[in-house]
């Protein structure tokens, strides 16, 4: 790959390290759209990969760059795949509480499901556009299936890691290393995708 600035279409400082982690052995300066004042797009799809289409269309439409953006959230069978695309705001609080106000009331829907009805999954939706008017984006998807623990368990990571049972790990995304979690995560299996198809679609 050419060095190339690519405008990561999120605010989100545990994304940005994550995609940077991933993205590190390759010749790509990734930066994030608040460098560029660009304001969050509004998230108006009923999708993640609508979502995450609106959020790489607008960030580059204001930085005339290339941009990244994922939609990503958590979808727990036992509420209908709530919350879903509404994963980041499921509270209504945004913020730097937001994550912690998410968790709680993801607890409190899920006080009386029992351990065997806790399946959940991250997914997450990766989008690459060369431009606003890209009329191919590049679109990567991964899955990572766990289950909701009873109480928040870990420190590292950030959202819903700390309620996220790995069973191949016997813990809490929030308790595995960056490096397992990456090796694992639905963020690191789209942007795996995203870095193998890339040069073929630039």
């Amino acid at each position: 790959m050419n060095a190339e600035t690519i405008v990561l279409a999120s605010g989100n400082l545990g994304k940005l390290r994550e995609f940077q982690t991933i993205l590190a052995p390759y010749d790509v300066e990734l930066v994030p759209q608040s460098e560029f004042d660009v304001e969050a797009a509004e998230e108006i799809g009923l999708s993640f990969v609508e979502n995450a289409l609106i959020k790489a269309r607008h960030a580059c439409a204001v930085t005339g760059l290339p941009a990244i953006a994922d939609d990503s959230g958590i979808e727990v069978d036992a509420l209908d795949g709530e919350p879903g695309i509404y994963s980041a705001r499921y509270a209504g609080i945004g913020g730097p509480t937001a994550d912690m106000e998410n968790n709680l009331k993801l607890l409190a829907e899920m006080e009386q499901i029992p351990e065997s009805e806790r399946t959940a999954r991250f997914q997450c939706v990766i989008v690459f556009m060369r431009h606003a008017r890209d009329p191919m984006p590049l679109i990567c998807q991964g899955t990572w299936e766990g289950r909701i623990l009873f109480a928040e368990s870990g420190a590292n990571g950030f959202g819903y890691d700390p309620l996220f049972y790995v069973p191949d790990y016997d813990c809490s995304s929030a308790e595995l290393s960056p490096d397992i979690k990456n090796s694992l995560s639905h963020r690191g299996q789209a942007l795996r995708q995203l870095v193998n198809v890339w040069n073929s679609h630039r």
